[in-house]
């Protein structure tokens, strides 16, 4: 999943942006109300940590801009002022959840994962013929067997089975999977998906990862995937 933290304290930025990478997510930085507000509108964006207090446009002004352009992306609010009044100002504006800082990273993190899941109605698991994945508890099993991933293997996994029976291009798996400043010209992918079929695919049957010529890979369990 790809992540937009939109904060310009760098110090606090560095702490949320490791963090979030190391919990498997790809992490995208904005400095300024300004450039969050731009950044938001991209469609690969599966969540936003917002500031609410920020140069050029204040966080609070990001967050209508959001709910103008994107009604459903959750929304998770830092905020240094704790009274009630602006907590409930931010959320009648659109903002999905709040933190207060300065916070734990654990509970971050925590809120991170139940908005999510939230995004994904109720979803807990993704599935296909015997593979399971299961994101809240970050494991895999395929026919009862747990496998052990990295964490760019199990978000790579994570974004096939999201989009099981599509096609998936190289650059849609670089946009999810790794930063925006992520050299997609390199070989990595294909790298990573034959990590994943050594680890999801060799010891079992039938294959699920299958290449799709000119265009990229698809996970399915049916066997004339590829073209």
């Amino acid at each position: 999943m790809r992540l937009l933290v939109v904060e310009d304290d760098p110090k606090i930025a560095s702490f949320i942006r490791r963090g979030l990478t190391q919990e498997h997510y790809a992490v995208d930085h904005a400095h300024d109300g300004e450039e969050g507000a731009a950044m938001a509108e991209d469609p690969a964006y599966d969540l936003v940590v917002l500031d609410m207090m920020l140069p050029k446009l204040s966080g609070m002004q990001v967050l209508r801009v959001i709910r103008q352009k994107r009604k459903k992306l959750p929304v998770l609010v830092l905020t240094a002022k704790d009274t009630t009044e602006n907590i409930v100002a931010a959320l009648d504006a659109g903002a999905d959840d709040y933190l207060r800082k300065p916070f734990q990273f654990s509970e971050l993190t925590a809120r991170v994962r139940a908005l999510l899941r939230r995004g994904e109605q109720g979803v807990t698991t993704f599935n296909i013929a015997d593979l399971i994945l299961d994101p809240a508890r970050r494991t895999v099993t395929r026919a009862g067997q747990k496998i052990d991933l990295s964490a760019k293997e199990f978000a790579l996994l994570e974004y096939l089975l999201k989009n099981a029976g599509k096609a998936v291009t190289r650059t849609s798996i670089v946009e999810h999977v790794w930063d925006m400043h992520f050299d997609s010209f390199t070989n990595v992918v294909d790298v990573y998906v034959n990590y994943l079929r050594n680890k999801i695919d060799k010891p079992f049957s039938p294959t699920l990862i299958h290449t799709v010529r000119g265009v990229g890979y698809m996970l399915t369990d049916e066997r004339d995937a590829s073209a």
